[in-house]
């Protein structure tokens, strides 16, 4: 069916006028599905809610158009009608009924469209492109509005600027602009509706511990999704456990993973069966007080594995006990297998498994254990320690943050920040001016992808044996890619035509 693009514009919410029975007696018995419950007889024109979700541009009053072509109307109304079938879940007499007796309407929705020699795909095309332009100006790189655009659509539909006032509104918040670029990249959901109240919350309770707003924002990275709300359970729940504002501090500074990928109210969930198997609050306070990992969302999902295993096998609470309080850290760093699976491989019963476990509780991790898998993915590698040091190395060398090139560049280099940092000392030390080590690694990046020992090797070579001076490197950063016997031959024979003037001594080796 041939549609308009006129479905942002159909989210509104309609009062018409029924159908006339006089002109049509026989409608109700021709459509049994239509529910006449559904109808207003107060107003013969469509009404338009006063739902806060409405893009600003449709509060505007209709301009008036010249007369529309019998084809356009058409289109609208299939427009219309597909958006009602397949968006709103009308039933199809419905949906038919009021995509051709709602006039008015259709004609609202095409006064929205620039038609131009009866092209009607052009569709609120200005309204997107002047969105496009203020997340562009404000920062935010092209190859990640798509992104933006697929998670939040709603945003492409604000009317002018509207747009431009949320950004205001998290510039108020105490960020800075390119925090805010980050933030919404990250999660464009923030951009929708007013001012997220659970992010709001999640800054006031980092301002309370001693953490600076935009340190959680470096912190971030766009291929992860975050939510606010767990991160405010995680925050609550570490507070409640007894620590204390400085605890708190070390803990997310040390590992910002226990904050970004809390576990919420499972947190919760995890010391309620804690309690009731057996053990002491004051146990398990002074655990996640030595042990902080005890935290993250991998061990409380393997402790309540545990938990619900020895559950399974029968075991009784004093051994439940004694198990969770004595090994509870060391279990929690390995993921286990169901208890049938594991009766079945050893071919016992409930009762010998419970038997084997109690005797000697690590027999739990040999017998229950699962083999570790590598996932394959970008996800995986993902640490926020990591990413946060690889973007301070990277602003150091002039990338401008979350720039293009700078996304790039988050690629290309491979390793943790403070590798790349001591790769890059390395080459400063050898002799080389900072500015020039800054200039050549932006035309070469992958010089620091190699190791500190091959880099030293190299430049002793062109220091020790080559007889070029240091800075010859700067201008040919390409060298490091080379294989070192290759580039040795090359100089060897070099020598050798420079004794029998058969080449020019002036010019540089490449």
């Amino acid at each position: 069916m041939g549609t308009l693009s006129l479905h942002p514009n159909l989210n509104l919410f309609f009062l018409f006028h029924p159908p006339s029975t006089h002109k049509n007696p026989n409608f109700f018995h021709q459509n049994p599905n239509f529910s006449p419950s559904s109808l207003s007889l107060k107003s013969p024109i469509f009404h338009c809610s006063k739902s806060n979700h409405i893009p600003a541009i449709y509060q505007s009053t209709p301009t008036r158009i010249k007369r529309v072509s019998r084809a356009t109307k058409i289109k609208a109304q299939r427009a219309l009608l597909d958006y009602l079938l397949y968006t709103r879940n009308y039933a199809f007499p419905d949906a038919e009924f009021i995509s051709k007796n709602s006039p008015h309407f259709i004609h609202y929705l095409i006064s929205k469209i620039n038609i131009q020699d009866g092209d009607v795909f052009r569709s609120l095309r200005s309204v997107l492109v002047d969105n496009f332009h203020v997340l562009y100006n404000h920062g935010v790189p092209r190859n990640r509005i798509g992104k933006i655009y697929k998670e939040a659509r709603e945003v492409f539909w604000y009317g002018s600027g509207v747009l431009a006032k949320k950004f205001k509104n998290y510039e108020d918040l105490g960020l800075s602009k390119s925090s805010i670029v980050k933030l919404v990249i990250c999660c464009p959901l923030l951009l929708v509706g007013d001012v997220d109240p659970e992010f709001v919350a999640v800054l006031d309770w980092l301002k309370k511990i001693g953490i600076e707003s935009q340190w959680i924002v470096r912190c971030m990275s766009c291929i992860r999704k975050f939510s606010w709300k767990k991160m405010i359970d995680t925050i609550k729940f570490v507070h409640e456990v007894g620590y204390s504002e400085k605890q708190m501090y070390d803990l997310f500074k040390a590992d910002p993973r226990l904050l970004l990928e809390g576990s919420g109210k499972k947190m919760y969930l995890f010391l309620g069966r804690l309690i009731k198997s057996g053990v002491d609050v004051n146990v398990v306070r002074s655990c996640f007080a030595e042990h902080p990992d005890l935290l993250s969302r991998k061990s409380v999902n393997n402790l309540i594995a545990v938990i619900a295993f020895l559950y399974n096998i029968r075991m009784e609470q004093d051994d439940m006990e004694h198990v969770l309080t004595n090994y509870m850290h060391i279990l929690s760093k390995h993921s286990i297998k169901g208890h049938r699976t594991v009766c079945k491989e050893l071919r016992v019963g409930k009762a010998d498994l419970c038997r084997i476990i109690k005797d000697d509780p690590l027999e739990l991790i040999s017998l229950a254990s699962k083999l570790e898998q590598i996932r394959v993915g970008r996800e995986h590698y993902y640490d926020p320690r990591n990413y946060l040091d690889k973007t301070t190395f990277l602003l150091k060398l002039n990338y401008i943050e979350n720039s293009e090139e700078m996304e790039e560049a988050m690629e290309i280099f491979k390793g943790r920040g403070d590798r790349l940092q001591e790769r890059f000392d390395c080459l400063v030390e050898a002799g080389l001016d900072y500015n020039s080590v800054v200039r050549m690694i932006r035309r070469d990046p992958r010089i620091l992808n190699l190791n500190k020992t091959l880099l030293q090797k190299k430049l002793d070579f062109i220091k020790n044996t080559s007889g070029f001076p240091i800075e010859c490197v700067v201008g040919y950063p390409y060298y490091f890619s080379r294989d070192l016997g290759r580039v040795s031959a090359r100089f060897s024979m070099y020598q050798w035509l420079k004794k029998r003037n058969a080449i020019d001594p002036v010019k540089s080796f490449r």
